[in-house]
Formats: structure tokens, sequence, C-alpha cells
């Protein structure tokens, strides 16, 4: 059975995936600090005998012991509400965090998949928006936290990937 841990667990799209990949058949870990997630979102899991849920902020060193062949690292504060309520947490989640995840995903030769979003780059001058196009930004305007968090996790897991190779 392949195992695969989600970050984000309590989240609207973490939550989903963890019944998805419950119904896939895999020893499904999750992980959220609670702080924007809401653990009603998995409760209905918590009797699943493949589903292990720990309350855990990913800013800490992530220690497991056993073999974790898939990350899908969707802690973030998403919400404009929460990454204005949180802005120091919401650059630590996407800076420290993710760093957490792919050093555990590099310890475990996992298979990782960070979530970002075209959002980050701007009010986009082209469109539609090519792989090419670097965006339109404004680092210190009120998106700004959760923008730079998100692209910063964007260059930090590039450069993890590369490490690898």
């Amino acid at each position: 059975m392949k195992t695969i841990l989600i970050t984000g667990c309590c989240g609207f799209i973490g939550s989903h995936l963890c019944d998805h990949f419950i119904l896939k058949k895999f020893l499904v870990i999750g992980l959220d600090n609670l702080l924007t997630g809401s653990y009603n979102n998995i409760e209905h899991l918590e009797s699943n005998e493949n589903f292990f849920f720990y309350e855990y902020d990913v800013c800490s060193e992530i220690k497991l012991n056993q073999k974790i062949d898939y990350i899908l690292h969707f802690a973030s504060t998403a919400s404009p509400l929460d990454y204005l309520k949180f802005p120091i947490k919401t650059l630590q989640i996407g800076s420290i965090g993710t760093e957490n995840i792919l050093k555990l995903g590099l310890k475990n030769k996992s298979v990782v998949l960070v979530a970002s979003t075209s959002e980050i780059y701007g009010d986009p001058l082209e469109h539609p928006q090519k792989e090419s196009y670097f965006g339109n930004v404004n680092p210190i305007g009120p998106r700004g936290v959760y923008d730079e968090a998100k692209r910063y996790l964007e260059a930090l897991t590039t450069a993890y990937s590369n490490k690898k190779k």
C-alpha cells in the first residue's frame, strides 16, 4: 500500500484529497495546524484504519518514521481574510513549511506536489499567460504576503528539484 502525506488536510481542497486517496486505497497521513482549516472536514475519516491525522504545524521539523511515497503540500492561508490576519504565518508556511516538506520528500525519495496559483503573478498584462510570463506583481500590496510566500515556494521547490538531479 502506498503512503501519501497531505498537508493542509483540514482545508477545502486538502480534505477532498484525503477522501480521494482513501478511496484509491492509499494510506493517508494528514497534517494540519487548524489555523484556518476545520477538523469537521475530515472527521468522517477518523475511524478509517488507513487514515491518520496529526494536528501539526509544517513550520516545525517533520519527523515521521515511515516511508512516504507521495507528498501533497496544500498547507496555506489561502483566503484574503486569513493571510491578512496572519501575515507572518503565511510567509512562514510558504518558506519554512515548504522547506520542511521538501527535506522530508528528499529523505524519503517522495514525489512532492506543491500547490500554487497563477494569481500570485498579479494583474496580468497579457492574456492568456504563457509560462514565460513573469507577472505584474506588487510585493508590498495587500496580497503581498500570500503572493511572495507562493512565489518563494515555487522557487524553493525548483531549487530542491534541481538538487535531486
